[in-house]
């Protein structure tokens, strides 16, 4: 059980994580691996993070499956099936400390991503797409962030909106299923998560449904900003640098 800074620092990450995901969809697991990181360390953030969305993937999947591109989907979650047990790989095998700085640097990459507004821009092809697959398995593997390099692949093609969310979608639920599995091989969904879920599952369902309220609040491009700005925030303090300031 999380005690002290490490129970603040838990119930931070899940309720700054639901209000990304209720609002916008995306950047949950960048701001919760990076903040839980510091209670729960990435070995038990990562699994949590997992935990916590299966609900959501199970209320969003059905609609995703009837509008998404299927078969562009299966390809994608082909490479992620390679990808997210080497993943899970450096998660389990990977020196805790080392791994929180990786996963900073990794998050403020995608970050990066996220915020240059960059997209595919070429032709759609089956080694692209099992290697973006792949890409986005050994992310969502490492620390359930599989979402930016699909998501600027899939922008970067020609295709209605509805389409590429319900792909992206689609993909998630996916890598989630895909996750599940390679953290299970791996032994790290254990009943020492049971606690950190039980605090943390209210939080972040209290985040999803205040982000939802706050649609429309203010303009999309401001509240955009604003998960860039968390997503940045959890990743600083996220390194390991600060530990004897914040635990």
């Amino acid at each position: 059980m999380p005690q002290g800074a490490a129970l603040n620092w838990l119930l931070t990450a899940a309720l700054a994580g639901g209000l990304a995901r209720g609002f916008s969809g995306f950047g949950a697991a960048l701001i919760f691996v990076p903040l839980a990181s510091i209670a729960l360390g990435p070995q038990g953030a990562a699994p949590l993070m997992l935990l916590l969305e299966v609900l959501a993937i199970a209320i969003l999947t059905p609609a995703a499956w009837r509008l998404a591109d299927r078969p562009q989907v299966g390809l994608l979650a082909l490479g992620a099936l390679v990808g997210t047990p080497l993943g899970a790989a450096i998660l389990v095998h990977a020196d805790p400390v080392a791994l929180r700085w990786g996963v900073t640097f990794a998050v403020l990459a995608l970050l990066g991503l996220l915020v240059s507004g960059w997209r595919f821009r070429g032709r759609p092809s089956l080694p692209a797409t099992l290697g973006v697959g792949l890409a986005g398995g050994v992310l969502g593997g490492v620390a359930m962030v599989s979402g930016p390099p699909v998501m600027a692949y899939l922008l970067g093609q020609a295709g209605p909106s509805w389409r590429v969310r319900a792909s992206f979608g689609l993909y998630l639920a996916a890598g989630g299923v895909i996750a599940g599995i390679a953290y299970a091989a791996a032994g790290l969904l254990t009943p020492a998560l049971t606690a950190p879920f039980l605090l943390a599952a209210p939080v972040y369902g209290l985040g999803i449904w205040l982000g939802t309220r706050m649609f429309g609040l203010a303009s999309e491009r401001a509240f955009r900003l604003g998960c860039y700005a968390m997503i940045a925030l959890a990743a600083l303090l996220g390194l390991p640098l600060w530990d004897g300031i914040l635990r």
